[in-house]
């Protein structure tokens, strides 16, 4: 069997890397022209760790970012709302990353071209469109090449080329009104050193959490401010990379000195910062026509609550690769791998616009807005623990499941 990849970002690089760990022959084809550590911060879940532990990259991960410690809740007066551990302190046999999804990507590009060869991992191949019949699928890219496989998977993005054969019509992403800041900045360890917090509310929230050490004991530290706007307002094309301007956020955050926290004084710390609108799509009916099928965020684009877009696109990538593997034939496997990951990852993108966990900031500032002397008062230590617990649960990294559930890898003597 032989797969082409249409998308070299995560969860494109991870199928591959699974694809060939079950010993199916694969190449990636990335439109842009190079490959570089562009980008923020973002989560990995312990649940996707493993799968990336299982292709033997547990070492590199730990390497490249921070193994979060605790994750803090906490109302716009810095007061804390909710206290969890993470990662190996929760309880679970891998660690939750946070880490900068430029150099995730490195990480992965590198590994597949080690590999895979690098022949099989190539650069500026947009893709113009495909075609298939009862001999395979051909991918024709925009520099008048082709690449014919036995299967395609487009792992291409909120924009996916693949995914307008299957919805013509959707026309472009939905915007929930609300324009994310995000940057990195080189700053002091607070809290553990590892510490994620979210802090605010629905209309307005500040998100933060260090993605790597520096040698002087501080952190880079990566933030993210989000501001609610009228739905009429106008906002851009959303791109990770579109440069934004501090001077438009700042003032609203101006007085978030928490005393653990000094937000401004973090945001100003920003040698560059990046705008981004929120949006997502609506989950389509099928994922799968023939002998292509999507992935990641080609096929389920969701809000980024709860860090779980990157970490989802891992998962599909995993199962995937093990139905692939384990299926009588393609048609199977593929079928197989829609019925088990669409419904999952729709109910996710639902969750995220009810504010997943995020839920818990909303209800404390529509019961205390203005802040509390009795936490209890305002919340209860049930309705705390039933949010945090539930969207683990939904979401597939609850501990217990997690550790008791049997490898995906399939064994072939390579890494995974």
């Amino acid at each position: 069997m032989r797969v082409i990849i249409i998308g070299g970002g995560i969860g494109g690089l991870t199928t591959a890397l699974a694809l060939h760990a079950a010993g199916i022959e694969a190449a990636v084809y990335e439109a842009s022209a190079t490959v570089r550590p562009l980008g923020v911060g973002i989560n990995l879940q312990p649940h996707a760790v493993r799968e990336l532990t299982e292709l033997g990259l547990g070492d590199a991960l730990a390497e490249t970012g921070i193994a979060t410690q605790e994750l803090v809740y906490a109302n716009r007066f810095g007061q804390v709302i909710w206290r969890e551990d993470r990662g190996l302190k929760a309880g679970y046999r891998w660690p939750q990353y946070s880490i900068h999804r430029g150099r995730l990507q490195t990480l992965l590009w590198e590994a597949a071209q080690t590999r895979l060869g690098a022949a099989r991992v190539q650069t500026g191949k947009r893709l113009a469109g495909f075609i298939q019949d009862e001999g395979g699928v051909t991918a024709r890219f925009a520099d008048g090449g082709t690449a014919t496989a036995d299967l395609l998977i487009a792992a291409d993005g909120i924009h996916s080329v693949v995914r307008r054969h299957f919805a013509p019509d959707e026309g472009p992403p939905k915007w929930n009104g609300a324009i994310l800041w995000r940057a990195t900045s080189e700053a002091p360890a607070y809290l553990t050193g590892a510490s994620m917090v979210q802090a605010g509310s629905h209309h307005q929230k500040f998100v933060v959490y260090p993605i790597a050490a520096l040698p002087d004991g501080r952190r880079l530290t990566n933030w993210i401010a989000e501001i609610r706007f009228e739905p009429d307002h106008v906002w851009n094309r959303e791109d990770w990379n579109r440069p934004g301007q501090l001077g438009d956020v700042l003032p609203a955050f101006e007085s978030w000195d928490f005393g653990w926290l000094d937000v401004p004084g973090l945001m100003r710390r920003a040698e560059a910062v990046f705008e981004f609108p929120m949006v997502d799509r609506d989950p389509l009916e099928r994922w799968t026509d023939g002998r292509v099928t999507l992935l990641g965020d080609a096929a389920h684009p969701m809000y980024p609550i709860g860090s779980n877009g990157a970490s989802q696109a891992i998962l599909d990538a995993r199962r995937l690769a093990w139905h692939l593997a384990t299926a009588p034939g393609w048609p199977d496997a593929l079928a197989a791998y829609e019925a088990e990951r669409r419904p999952a990852t729709a109910a996710i993108v639902a969750a995220n616009r009810g504010l997943g966990p995020d839920l818990v900031l909303e209800l404390v500032h529509q019961r205390a807005p203005d802040g509390f002397t009795d936490l209890d008062s305002v919340i209860s230590r049930r309705e705390l623990e039933e949010t945090a617990s539930g969207y683990k649960k939904l979401a597939g990294f609850d501990p217990a499941v997690l550790n008791a559930r049997e490898s995906w890898s399939v064994t072939t003597g390579r890494p995974g």
